[in-house]
């Protein structure tokens, strides 16, 4: 494994699912929305089609919550041949309106570790998804005192952290990338010669999963809990 970097100046937390619970929220609404479906087609099927919808769209939508619910009615008009109803239309925006107003629930240790690491290092949130939404989490997660930036990204792909610690002016070996993602959160940080911690997060979107052989041609940390990091700064 590679050991941190000594020099680390900026520590970048991923949002979703490394700071709060949020993947869970998704696998409900999916199986909320097949069982509304359910006169059409499998649930199997039904989370496919929704899947390859979702991944067709990212690039109209990005991601987030709003991009999911255009996604779901999309794939209900074409299951259904068109013949949905207005009110399972209805059913399936109250979803997505229901996701959107879920209470913030932080991850364990999460709260201890920006208090142990905040004046050390400047403290910063770099997530993925809508920036309203995101917003909103942040705010109701009473979070934001401990962090100095938040960057709503597009993607998260090598491109997007180079313009990243550009805007940051610092070099990659003096940032730290922390989240559950390691398609979005390690391997393109260890690709620009910066520090990644994974961090799993039991429920993953199978769209963030890599090939093992992506996995053993990286070197990384993992550690089970977010307060286990600490150890390592």
């Amino acid at each position: 494994m590679t050991k941190i970097s000594k020099n680390i100046k900026v520590i970048a937390f991923d949002a979703d699912d490394t700071l709060w619970v949020n993947e869970t929220y998704f696998r409900d609404a999916e199986h909320q929305f097949a069982k509304l479906l359910a006169k059409y087609e499998t649930e199997n099927k039904i989370d496919q089609e929704l899947f390859k919808k979702e991944i067709k769209n990212l690039k109209l939508y990005g991601y987030g919550v709003k991009g999911f619910v255009l996604s779901m009615v999309e794939c209900a008009l074409e299951l259904s041949n068109y013949q949905v109803n207005q009110k399972t239309i209805a059913a399936i925006l109250e979803i997505g309106k229901e996701m959107i107003e879920k209470p913030i629930e932080l991850l364990d240790g999460v709260e201890e570790v920006l208090q142990s690491l905040q004046g050390k290092y400047k403290l910063i949130v770099a997530t993925k998804g809508d920036l309203l939404d995101q917003e909103r989490k942040l705010e109701k997660s009473n979070l934001l005192k401990y962090f100095h930036h938040i960057e709503v990204m597009s993607d998260k792909k090598v491109k997007d952290y180079k313009k990243l610690i550009k805007h940051l002016d610092i070099a990659p070996s003096e940032f730290l990338m922390i989240g559950n993602s390691l398609k979005s959160d390690v391997l393109p940080l260890i690709n620009l010669g910066a520090s990644a911690i994974h961090v799993p997060f039991h429920t993953t979107w199978v769209h963030e999963e890599v090939s093992d052989e992506e996995k053993s041609d990286s070197d990384y940390k993992t550690v089970p809990k977010i307060k286990d990091i600490v150890g390592f700064l």
